[in-house]
């Protein structure tokens, strides 16, 4: 077989020569499609609804793959029309008319309908929704649904941002009831099992209205730990690592001729103080404790020469980036001149709410170090991400809580003084509102950047660094994300050959 010619005489002498023989030749095209991918990541999900608690896991294997909006966020950061297909707004912006695609089908066999976009939307922004983008979404007054596949949305105030934010809202279908455990989407995999603990696979859709995915299954396979992780990729176990967490084996998968892609990330680790309670309600302490921590030291322990100092909640991918490392700079001696202006010269002692995986005990470990050099003692309370959930999120009942967050453009969330680190600055919330009220970018930009040259000079947070997006493959893999943008990482064009 190995003689016969190539090109498509010779792949068709061979598929005769196949037919004869009786058994069957794949082509390469055909393979890639007949393939598994194995994903390996650190982020299983909790449950399967985005607006239940599900977590970064939920978004990174559903998102985009098993569930759509009506408008799709790029890895590259632009918005598409996905399941809308025209967008006419009105009334000076208050008014978005919505096309919905004609012949799209959840994966039950149901149509897709504007009751089912109005449920989905109503379901992101209920009282009882966890979905992190529920405040982003609060200019929505009323949705009427003239006919099946058109979807009205008024909004009380102007909204530039509001097309952007509806990309975050899935496409559910409104029969569906147990969203938590049973996934149906329109995308281009169908959920096929998930076994918890271990991994949720995809498999391809064969009905799908769009570009069908490249591959047929795909896995994803969950690890505790990123030694069990990055072991498991050399070891070939796994394809693709979404987020290598640690840079130990960087060097090791170069070497052994794996693909070590370093995109552009989002996610941010931060200290949140809750700035409603003493002594964090005190501008001057929030300042001391961010010039009293080397987070340039810290971002060199954890990640090596991987990593960027930001010095605000804002990513270089945001329209209105600035390096603001310099507003609180890393100064003990400052420090300890604020600490006793506001009334703390002996210090003080709180506790430090610390998610159990890494990279937060090791951070936790090291800004105890530092805020002892000042004064200040720390106790490190290391917690489960359900408890995270249910104490610091929502009943609020903490003192300062480290945390991971992934999103872009969620600087504005600093506009809202009910979230849950209760930063209240009347001048923010007025510049945030109307950044959402222009009508042009580059002046939505303008103000947000003023915003946040705000909200850092008064240390509302201490943004420690933006973690690395190091996606590695396998030499043979192709077509995945680099970028991971808030997590999501889409699999339909991934091929391994």
């Amino acid at each position: 077989m190995k003689n016969l010619k190539t090109g498509r005489r010779g792949a068709i002498v061979a598929l005769g020569l196949a037919a004869a023989l009786g058994f069957s030749v794949i082509t390469p095209a055909a393979q890639a499609a007949e393939s598994t991918v194995d994903i390996g990541s650190l982020y299983e999900p909790v449950n399967l609804d985005n607006t239940a608690g599900g977590g970064q896991g939920v978004t990174e294997a559903l998102n985009g793959n098993v569930y759509e909006g009506l408008f799709k966020l790029t890895d590259k950061g632009a918005v598409e029309n996905l399941l809308a297909t025209k967008v006419v707004k009105t009334d000076g912006g208050l008014t978005y008319k919505i096309t919905i695609r004609s012949g799209v089908k959840f994966h039950s066999g149901d149509a897709v309908t504007s009751a089912d976009v109005k449920y989905s939307v109503e379901k992101v922004t209920a009282a009882a929704s966890k979905s992190a983008r529920k405040s982003s979404l609060k200019a929505i007054s009323s949705i009427s649904t003239p006919d099946a596949k058109t979807v009205v949305f008024t909004l009380s105030s102007k909204s530039i941002s509001f097309v952007y934010n509806l990309s975050y809202v899935w496409i559910v279908n409104s029969a569906n009831k147990d969203a938590a455990n049973n996934a149906d989407g329109t995308g281009p995999y169908k959920l096929a099992t998930w076994k918890r603990g271990s991994t949720l696979s995809l498999v391809k859709n064969d009905s799908y209205w769009g570009t069908e995915a490249k591959t047929k299954n795909i896995v994803f396979h969950y690890y505790t730990s990123a030694t069990a992780l990055n072991s498991a990729l050399l070891t070939k176990q796994i394809d693709i690592i979404t987020s290598v967490q640690s840079p130990d084996s960087l060097e090791a998968f170069k070497k052994a001729g794996f693909t070590v892609n370093n995109g552009a990330s989002t996610t941010k680790l931060l200290m949140a103080f809750n700035n409603r309670v003493a002594p964090f309600n005190n501008v001057k302490v929030r300042q001391a404790i961010v010039s009293a921590i080397d987070n340039a030291k810290l971002l060199k322990s954890v990640w090596g020469d991987y990593g960027t100092l930001t010095g605000s909640m804002v990513p270089p991918k945001d329209p209105w980036y600035e390096k603001l490392t310099d507003v609180n700079p890393y100064d003990p001696a400052r420090s300890k001149k604020l600490l006793a202006e506001a009334g703390y010269a002996k210090g003080f002692t709180f506790q430090l709410e610390t998610p159990n995986y890494s990279p937060h005990p090791t951070a936790a470990a090291f800004i105890k170090s530092e805020l002892a050099k000042v004064g200040i003692t720390v106790n490190i309370n290391v917690i489960t991400n359900d408890t995270w959930y249910s104490k610091v999120y929502k009943a609020l009942d903490f003192q300062a809580t480290l945390q991971e967050h992934v999103n872009d453009r969620d600087v504005v969330w600093y506009g809202n003084p009910n979230f849950y680190w209760g930063y209240n600055n009347p001048e923010v919330i007025k510049l945030v509102a109307e950044s959402e009220a222009t009508n042009g970018t580059a002046l939505q930009a303008a103000i947000l950047k003023r915003a946040n040259r705000i909200i850092v000079k008064e240390a509302a947070s201490d943004w420690i660094y933006l973690y690395p997006q190091i996606v590695v493959a396998s030499a043979g893999v192709s077509g995945y994300p680099v970028n991971g943008l808030n997590s999501q990482f889409f699999a339909y064009n991934i091929v391994k050959n």
